[in-house]
């Protein structure tokens, strides 16, 4: 049994998302946004939000693995040093709490999730809802943040067998 927590980092919002994995079997633990933007426009201030509220997460689901979408280069400057900032606080308090971080483009978790890297947000909350068993379908946000953490745990798994693959090979060659 794994617990995965996906964050989707944005300095107004962060998306989190958390599940555990048991074999190929997901189930849903839970998921909502961290809203930075509710402790006003000091980006100091929202930076600390988003630290102590994944620190917060950490404490109540304790997780096994810690994943994060990458940033993007967006049109606007800007926003993407934002963003930056905002993964900054994220992996810092997965950092605090002696998680690895594993990192995904956009690309990577829609192509994890829905099967194609061009997937839109509506194909990737459907995705999510349909692979977690949902009743509902989760804020977009939330959505992204699942997304990560099935991402992380299909790549783990991949990553997983190959290594297992490769020690079969060495210890067969050593034979």
């Amino acid at each position: 049994m794994t617990i995965i927590l996906g964050i989707d980092p944005g300095s107004r919002f962060t998306g989190y998302g958390v599940i555990k994995q048991e074999g190929r079997h997901f189930t849903y633990l839970g998921s909502g946004c961290i809203k930075a933007i509710a402790q006003g426009d000091d980006l100091g201030t929202r930076l600390q939000t988003i630290f102590a509220g994944v620190s917060e997460l950490i404490v109540q689901f304790k997780p096994d693995r810690f994943a994060i979408e990458q940033v993007f280069m967006a049109k606007n400057p800007d926003s993407a040093l934002k963003l930056g900032q905002a993964r900054g606080a994220a992996i810092v308090a997965a950092t605090n709490a002696s998680l690895e971080i594993a990192e995904y483009s956009a690309r990577q978790i829609k192509q994890s999730v829905v099967g194609t890297g061009g997937a839109s947000k509506e194909q990737v909350q459907h995705m999510v809802t349909s692979i977690l068993k949902l009743p509902g379908t989760p804020q977009a946000d939330a959505a992204d943040a699942l997304a990560v953490a099935l991402c992380h745990a299909h790549s783990h798994d991949s990553i997983s067998k190959l290594q297992g693959q490769a020690t079969k090979t060495v210890r067969r060659r050593l034979r």
